[in-house]
Order: structure tokens, then C-alpha cells, then sequence
């Protein structure tokens, strides 16, 4: 609030009355936030890239934005500020949280569909752990861990996610099979 105040050259009180509330003036703003900078997982699950493809970028573009200044996802540092009195927005918060994770979900969906994944991939156990990686991210960001550790994270979890989703290789099983049977 202090850089707004000093940018516009107005009591913070003014600039809440300007939005009706300081509610809606912070509501207004994590909508700006997502729609703008905050929006790369959006943007990163548009086109037609492959899902590990998808991922790679919205990983890599959450951190290029939550390092900078150490600030991390405004929607995620958000939500461990709420004071008592604003679990309304907490819970606001939280939505836009469970909607982030859905739509990581419903995009690992589309790759099974597209048979970019494996019948066995639990989409939906994949997708949280994508979210909790994501927002973990952001929690890493504003403790001021590295970006070249954080780039270092993703690089383990894409490493995971190539292992978990590997198709089941037919000629290896075969392999064993008969070496069980020879024994």
C-alpha cells in the first residue's frame, strides 16, 4: 500500500474510497495480477506444447517472476496474511488456488486423452503435486532461496514426471518374464 500511496500521491484512504473498500481495491488488484504477470500458467497451458512441455514453461515462468525482489505468487503470499477479519478473502484466496490446480488437472486430462500420457498416470494425484510444486515455488521465492535452486527443483520434478509417465516398455516385461520362467 505504501508504494501505491507514493505513486499516486494520495492518502491510503482516498485510494480506498476510490474502490469502495480496501476489500475490493485488494480484490481488484489480485485480478490485475492474474490477468497480467501473474497469469503465465495460463499462458503457458495455451498453444499446442506437449503436457512435460507445458510444464517446463509455467515452472520456469513462476520462478523468473517470484524471484524478482524475493516476492513470490501474490496469490499465494496473500493468503498467509489474513488477519481474523478477512476470511472471507482467505477463502477467496483459497479458491483461486483450487482453480489454478484444477486447471493444471483438466490440462493433464487432455494430454492422456491425446495419449500423451500413459493410462496409469493418476492425472489427478499429478496435478496436485504439480499445484503444491508451484506454490512451493512461490513460498521457496520469498524465503530467498535461489533461482539457479529453484530451476534445480523443477529439474527434479520433471525428471520424476518422465519416469512416472513412461509408457510400460513391452519388451522389457517380456525380458523378465522369461528369465523368471528359466529359473
Amino acid at each position: 500500500m505504501a508504494d501505491l500511496v507514493s505513486a499516486l500521491g494520495i492518502a491510503s484512504a482516498r485510494i480506498y474510497a476510490a474502490f469502495g473498500s480496501k476489500e475490493a481495491l485488494f480484490r481488484e488488484a489480485i485480478e490485475l495480477y492474474e490477468a497480467q504477470e501473474g497469469g503465465f500458467a495460463d499462458r503457458a497451458m495455451g498453444g499446442e506444447k506437449d503436457i512435460r512441455a507445458m510444464l517446463e514453461e509455467m515452472f520456469r515462468a513462476a520462478i523468473a517472476l517470484y524471484t524478482v525482489d524475493r516476492r513470490g505468487c501474490m496469490v499465494v503470499s496473500a493468503a498467509t496474511n489474513c488477519a481474523p477479519e478477512n476470511v472471507a478473502l482467505g477463502a477467496w484466496l483459497s479458491e483461486h488456488r483450487r482453480a489454478r490446480t484444477q486447471s493444471i488437472i483438466e490440462r493433464l486430462r487432455q494430454a492422456k486423452r491425446a495419449g500423451e500420457l500413459a493410462g496409469h498416470v493418476d492425472e489427478i494425484a499429478l496435478g496436485d503435486c504439480c499445484a503444491a510444486l508451484l506454490h512451493g515455488l512461490s513460498v521457496q521465492a520469498r524465503d530467498g532461496v535461489s533461482a539457479h535452486r529453484l530451476f534445480a527443483m523443477v529439474e527434479a520434478f520433471l525428471e520424476a514426471f518422465d519416469f512416472k509417465t513412461a509408457r510400460p516398455r513391452r519388451s522389457s516385461r517380456r525380458a523378465s518374464n522369461r528369465k523368471l520362467s528359466r529359473q
